[in-house]
């Protein structure tokens, strides 16, 4: 991924994406309950990778959940740290977790890999592996598609991808799949797909 051409689209419109996307009320009240079913992880920790504006951070948090916020645009962390007083949230990377292995509980890494060219998202997935613990839940969620293809976003490039291909590598990394989502397209939103997946023990 070209993270610093990435890091640069979500700066120049980091205000407008604050304001469409910028509270928990903004999601989708079947992904919020996705995400509690597999995220509410007590006691444990949970990132939230290119959590953008915190939004899904905070609805953790709330939930009693041990989770820290990480993104790479400063913009989106500044106003994570003011709207959501207390909650951690710090500049990082996907690609390369700053964290011990098998350290945490859960990942939620939500429309954050669509960026990733398909070449890419194995290495990413294998550094989730690395990170989580035995038994600990990874939460995707992402753009479905029939097939794998990348497409204008209205930031940057990004890619749909099929569930089942995303289930497969999740396997091939050391997951296993506990339960998807989809959705189908509407007049306003592409077809979604979110899938929850545990990490093999030992």
């Amino acid at each position: 991924m070209n993270t610093e051409k990435v890091r640069q689209a979500y700066t120049s419109v980091a205000g407008l994406y604050i304001e469409l996307f910028g509270t928990s009320q903004q999601v989708h009240p079947d992904d919020l309950a996705f995400i509690g079913r597999h995220l509410t992880i007590r006691p444990g920790t949970v990132l939230d990778l290119g959590c953008g504006p915190g939004q899904i951070t905070g609805h953790l948090r709330a939930l009693g959940v041990d989770a820290t916020g990480i993104d790479m645009v400063p913009e989106f962390i500044a106003h994570a740290q003011a709207a959501h007083p207390g909650v951690p949230f710090r500049l990082g990377s996907l690609e390369r977790l700053d964290v011990a292995d098998h350290s945490v509980d859960g990942i939620l890494a939500w429309y954050s890999l669509i960026h990733l060219p398909p070449q890419d998202l194995d290495g990413v997935l294998a550094e989730f592996r690395r990170a989580i613990a035995p038994a600990g839940t990874v939460v995707l969620g992402l753009f479905d598609a029939d097939e794998v293809a990348a497409f204008d976003h209205k930031v940057v490039t990004a890619y749909r991808w099929p569930v089942d291909d995303i289930s497969e590598r999740l396997g091939r990394a050391g997951f296993t799949e506990v339960e998807r989502l989809q959705r189908p397209g509407d007049g306003n939103h592409r077809p979604h797909a979110a899938i929850a997946a545990v990490a093999a023990q030992g």
